[in-house]
């Protein structure tokens, strides 16, 4: 078996309203395709939060605040030796107002509406423990 040789740090970030729905991005890359939460790649200079506040920015044009972490969702490339762990945050202190970006188109959704979307691979996954706590009815 293959030694994990190197470590890429990425990011998520629920935003969420009141009203129970929250940001998706329907991602257009091969690499991970469907409904996922924005974020990316945390950057040399830069703590996790920052990162997050960056990529969300870039992403959606939203400005967040007030970051909870919520956990973190890991996985590896087969036969690559990348283990890719990413930090999940969520917060619903935001402004600004949505556009896509070369990533994806992003649009506000409400959970039992999901079923009309593929969805990136272990979303489920990832949005289980996002919502930990949280009431999105």
């Amino acid at each position: 078996m293959a030694r994990i040789s190197e470590i890429d740090l990425t990011n998520m970030v629920m935003v969420y309203r009141e009203d129970g729905s929250f940001l998706v991005q329907m991602r257009e890359k091969n690499d991970w395709p469907g409904i996922n939460f924005p974020g990316g790649h945390i950057e040399d200079n830069e703590t996790t939060e920052e990162s997050a506040v960056r990529e969300i920015r870039e992403e959606t044009g939203l400005e967040i605040r007030d970051l909870e972490p919520c956990g973190y969702f890991e996985w590896n490339v087969p036969n690559a030796k990348i283990r890719y762990m990413s930090l999940l945050f969520r917060t619903k202190t935001f402004s600004g107002e949505l556009h896509p970006s070369k990533e994806g188109k992003v649009f506000w959704i409400k959970e039992k509406d999901l079923g009309k979307y593929p969805l990136s691979t272990d979303f489920d996954k990832v949005l289980s423990i996002m919502k930990r706590g949280l009431s999105l009815d």
